[in-house]
C-alpha cells in the first residue's frame, strides 16, 4: 500500500503560527504573550481562523485546541479589532467587546478594585505589561477573586489579555493563614513562656506571654541577643536551668528554662519554654507535656496534610492527615523522599518545582499532583521554604486533597459534552427531517400517478420505505437529544411489562432466562408507552449481545423515596417518589473506560457492522426527555444493572383525557377539502410538496419562504383559513409568527411542523392557545389529514 504525506491547511496555519512566535521574539513572555503573538502572525498571514478555503474538519480541530485553555484568553489588535476569544472567554464575558467591562460591573462597591482594572486598562492603552489581582461580587452574592494580565503581542500589533478565576487559590490561602493565625494565638495564650534562638543566641521568636513577664513588646525582644534580654544565657550543655529573671517592674523571679540544643548538623538553634515561678516537678512536667499535646494537636489534627522536608528532599516528620491520605504509617515515611510518595509520571515535573524552591529561585509554589497508592489520590501542594540563619533549611509541604473537586470538574465537563452532542445530534436530525419529509412527500405525488401495476411501481415503493427507515433512524438521534415528538400517557409499569415479557422471550432466545420480580403499589408513570417499550427491548437486546454463551435477564421494578437529592456523575436526581427499573444481566460486563462514554451516540464497543451505536444513547435521551433517570454500574465479567428512575404518580388512569389524533389517516378517509392555506416554509423542497399535495386535496395554497413574507399576506386581507408554518427559520420564527396570528387573526387556525418535538415547537406558547403540531417528516396523507382535522374543528 502506498502512503502519501499531505500537510493539511490546519498543520500549516499551526506552522506559521509557530513560526511566527519565534520570528516575534516572545519566547520568554509568558503564555499569555506567546498565544498573542501567534494568534496574530496566523492572522496576518491570513492563515488562522479563516471562515472560507479550510475544510471544516480542519477548522474544528482549530477551534477546540484553542478553546481548551481553562483561563479566558482574548486578543484585540491595537485599532481595538478583537482577534480572537477562546470559550473561557466567552463564557466569563459573553460578547461584552471590553474585557473588563463585566468585572468592572460586578466591582462597583469596591473602590480599590476599580482602581486596580482602571490601571490595567491604562497598561493595554499604551501596551504595556501589567497583571493584577482583584475580587469582585460573584453571582450568588460572595466574592470572587480574578487573576487578570494584559501584555503586548507582535510588537505594536496587539494586546493578549489573561483572565483566570483563583477564587479556590485564594480560598486555600485564606485557610492556610487562619491555621497560621490560630497556631500564633493558641502559644501566645500558654500559661509558659517560649522563645526561640539561632546558634549566637540572637532571639527570633517569643511568645506574648514571656514579652508580658519580661515587660517588653516582642520588637523589643525579637532580633536581640539573650544576654540583652535575659541579663544571662541558659547553659547549653543543660537541657534544664534555672534563671533569676527582671520583671515589668523590676521585680527578680525564679524561672526554669527547659531547652532543647541542636547542633551544627542540624542548623544549630534553642528552642525553650520557660516555666515562670518554679512549682513542684509534677506540676511542671504536667504543664510542659500539656503544652507538647497542644503543639502535636496543631500538627496532628490540622485538616491537610503536612509535611517537613530537609535540603536532600527526605521527609523529617508528617501528620495523621498525610499518614490518612497516602496509606502508609508517618513512621514508615520518615527519612524517604518525599518525591516516593507521588506518582511516577508526575515525579520529574514535581522533583523541578521542589528543587526550585530549596534553591532559592522561587519563594514558593503550587502544583498538582497524582499521589502514589491505590486511592489514586489528586493532590494540591503548597510547598514554601523554611529558614535557618536567614538561609533555607528544609521546605514544609501542605499536601490537600483534591481529587472530588477534580472529579466533579471532569462530571460536569463530561455533562457538557453530553449536551454540546445532544444539540448537534439534535441539529442534524431536525435539517435530515426536512430532507426526509421531502423524499417521502414526492413518493406519495409519484404512487398518485403510477399504480400496483405499474413497473416503476416498486421502485418507488423501496424509495419510500428506505426514507422511513432513515426516518426511524433520525428518531434515534432525536431521542438522545430529548427532542424527538413523544406522546406520554399514564403507564403501570407492570402491566406494561408483562405485555412485552412474550416478545422479550423471543428476543433473547432459549440460551437466556428472562426473570421478572414487580414491586407492590408501584402507582403509575407519565410515558409514551411506545418509547417505554423501545426502553426495555433496547437494553434487553443490549444484555443479549453481553451473553454470547448464554445467562439470565433480571427485571426488578419497586418503588424509591429519595429524601436528598442525588449526585450520579453529572446527574443531580432531585428528592421525590420513583418508580424504579433495574435490568440485570449476568454478560461480559463493562469496563471502567467505556462507562463514562456508554450513553454516547455511535458509541459502540460491538464489532464493526453489529450494531448502529444508537441503541444506549435512544435508551439515555427517551428517560431523560420523560423526566426520569438512568445510571449503570458494571465490572468486567461482572454483568451490568441498568436503573431507571421514573417519577411516580398517584392518579387513576382512566381519569386521564387522551390528546385527539394529530393526524387523520384512517383507510379510506375522504381528504379533499377547500379554502386557502397559507404554507410557511424555508425549505423550497418541503414547501414544493406540500403546496402541491394541498392543492390536489382541493385547496387554494399560497406560499411564504419566511415569516417576513407571511406577514406581508396576512397584512393584505387574504380570506387565510389554516396557516401552516415550519418552526425553525431565518428571521422571524413560526412560534413567533403563530402568536402573532392568534392575537390578530383568531379565526386562522394554525399548524407547526418541526423537526423538533412539539415541547420544542411549542416553547413559549400557551399550550391552550389552539395550535396544533405536526412532526416531521410526514406523508402526504399525514398532512392533508391534519388540514382536515383542524378545517372540521378538530
Amino acid at each position: 500500500m502506498r502512503t502519501e504525506s499531505i500537510a493539511s491547511p490546519l498543520v500549516l496555519s499551526l506552522a506559521a503560527a509557530v513560526a511566527g512566535t519565534a520570528l516575534l521574539g516572545v519566547a520568554e513572555a509568558g503564555w499569555p504573550s506567546i498565544a498573542a503573538s501567534a494568534l496574530v502572525a496566523a492572522v496576518s498571514g491570513g492563515m488562522l481562523l479563516r471562515r472560507r478555503g479550510r475544510p471544516a474538519g480542519e477548522e474544528a480541530a482549530l477551534a477546540g485546541a484553542l478553546d481548551s485553555e481553562t483561563r479566558a484568553v482574548l486578543v484585540a489588535a491595537s485599532d481595538g479589532r478583537e482577534l480572537y476569544r477562546n470559550q473561557a472567554a466567552r463564557r466569563l464575558l459573553g460578547s461584552a467587546a471590553d474585557p473588563l467591562a463585566p468585572l468592572k460591573a460586578r466591582a462597583a462597591d469596591d473602590d480599590r478594585a476599580l482602581a486596580e482594572l482602571e490601571r490595567l486598562d491604562a497598561a493595554a492603552a499604551v501596551g504595556a505589561p501589567r497583571r493584577t489581582e482583584v475580587s469582585v461580587i460573584s453571582a450568588g452574592g460572595g466574592r470572587e477573586w480574578f487573576a487578570l494580565e494584559v501584555r503586548p503581542a507582535g510588537g505594536a500589533q496587539a494586546v493578549a489579555w489573561s483572565i483566570e478565576d483563583i477564587s479556590p487559590r485564594r480560598a486555600i490561602e485564606e485557610t492556610l493563614r487562619r491555621e497560621n493565625e490560630l497556631l500564633s494565638d493558641f502559644v501566645d495564650l500558654l500559661p509558659v513562656g517560649c522563645y526561640s534562638a539561632d546558634a549566637d543566641g540572637t532571639v527570633r521568636y517569643v511568645n506574648q506571654r514571656l514579652a508580658e513577664w519580661l515587660g517588653k513588646s516582642g520588637d523589643e525582644i525579637v532580633g536581640h541577643n539573650l544576654a540583652e534580654v535575659f541579663g544571662t544565657v541558659p547553659n547549653p550543655e543543660e537541657e534544664r536551668a534555672e534563671l533569676r529573671l527582671r520583671g515589668r517592674s523590676g521585680e527578680v523571679f525564679q524561672a526554669l528554662v527547659a531547652h532543647s540544643v541542636f547542633d551544627e548538623g542540624g542548623e544549630m538553634f534553642t528552642r525553650s519554654v520557660v516555666v515562670r515561678d518554679l512549682v513542684p516537678e509534677q506540676q511542671w512536667e504536667k504543664a510542659l507535656r500539656a503544652a507538647e499535646r497542644r503543639f502535636r494537636w496543631l500538627f496532628d489534627d490540622a485538616p491537610v496534610g503536612i509535611a517537613l522536608v530537609d535540603l536532600d528532599g527526605a521527609i523529617g516528620a508528617c501528620n495523621l492527615a498525610l499518614q490518612a491520605m497516602l496509606g502508609i504509617d508517618r513512621d514508615d515515611m520518615v527519612g524517604r523522599p518525599v518525591i516516593d510518595v507521588i506518582a511516577e509520571d508526575n515525579r520529574a515535573a514535581a522533583s523541578e518545582q521542589l528543587g526550585k524552591v530549596i534553591a532559592g529561585s522561587t519563594p514558593g509554589t503550587h502544583l498538582e499532583v497524582r499521589l502514589k497508592g491505590r486511592r489514586n489520590l489528586i493532590a494540591q501542594l503548597f510547598v514554601s521554604p523554611s529558614h535557618e540563619d536567614g538561609d533555607i533549611s528544609g521546605l514544609v509541604i501542605h499536601f490537600i486533597d483534591a481529587t472530588e473537586q477534580r472529579n466533579l470538574e471532569m462530571q460536569f465537563a463530561q455533562s457538557q459534552k453530553m449536551q454540546a452532542m445532544g444539540q448537534l445530534a439534535g441539529g442534524v436530525a431536525h435539517d435530515f427531517n426536512n430532507l426526509l419529509t421531502a423524499m417521502i412527500g414526492f413518493c406519495d405525488l409519484l404512487l398518485q400517478r403510477h399504480g400496483a401495476g405499474d413497473p416503476s411501481f416498486a421502485d418507488i415503493m423501496q424509495v419510500k420505505q428506505n426514507a422511513n427507515r432513515a426516518a426511524s433512524l433520525v428518531r434515534q438521534l432525536l431521542a438522545f437529544s430529548r427532542r424527538q415528538a413523544l406522546q406520554p400517557r399514564l403507564l403501570n409499569v407492570t402491566d406494561a411489562l408483562a405485555e412485552l415479557s412474550n416478545l422479550l422471550r423471543r428476543l433473547l432466545g432459549e440460551t437466556i432466562e428472562l426473570r421478572m420480580t414487580h414491586g407492590r403499589a408501584l402507582g403509575l408513570v407519565r410515558v409514551d408507552p411506545g418509547q417505554f417499550d423501545q426502553v426495555i427491548i433496547n437494553l434487553a437486546v443490549n444484555a443479549r449481545d453481553a451473553m454470547p454463551g448464554g445467562g439470565a435477564l433480571t427485571i426488578r421494578t419497586n418503588t424509591v423515596h429519595v429524601d436528598q437529592p442525588i449526585q450520579r456523575g453529572p446527574e443531580l436526581m432531585p428528592a421525590g417518589d420513583y418508580v424504579q427499573i433495574e435490568v440485570i444481566d449476568t454478560g461480559t460486563g463493562i469496563g471502567k473506560e467505556n462507562l463514562a462514554r456508554i450513553f454516547e451516540p455511535f458509541f459502540s464497543t460491538k464489532e464493526v457492522g453489529a450494531g448502529t451505536g444508537l441503541g444506549l444513547s435512544t435508551v439515555y435521551g427517551i428517560v431523560r426527555q420523560t423526566d426520569g433517570f438512568i445510571f449503570v454500574e458494571s465490572e468486567p465479567g461482572q454483568g451490568a444493572t441498568f436503573s431507571i428512575y421514573l417519577p411516580r404518580i398517584d392518579a387513576d388512569p382512566a381519569a386521564e383525557t387522551r390528546r385527539p389524533a394529530q393526524q387523520a389517516e384512517a383507510a379510506g378517509a375522504d381528504l379533499t377539502g377547500s379554502g386557502t392555506i397559507l404554507l410557511v416554509e424555508d425549505e423550497d423542497a418541503v414547501r414544493l410538496f406540500g403546496a402541491r399535495a394541498l392543492r390536489n386535496k382541493g385547496y387554494t395554497v399560497i406560499e411564504a419562504r419566511s415569516g417576513e413574507q407571511a406577514m406581508e399576506v396576512l397584512n393584505g386581507g387574504e380570506p387565510i383559513a389554516v396557516l401552516i408554518s415550519d418552526v425553525v427559520m431565518p428571521g422571524m420564527d413560526g412560534v413567533t409568527l403563530a402568536r402573532f396570528v392568534r392575537m390578530e387573526r383568531p379565526d386562522i387556525r394554525v399548524i407547526l411542523i418541526s423537526g423538533y418535538s412539539e415541547d420544542v415547537a411549542r416553547d413559549g406558547i400557551d399550550p391552550d392557545a389552539g395550535i396544533h403540531f405536526l412532526p416531521k417528516p410526514f406523508s402526504l396523507k399525514q398532512l392533508a389529514g391534519a388540514v382536515k382535522q383542524v378545517m372540521e374543528g378538530g
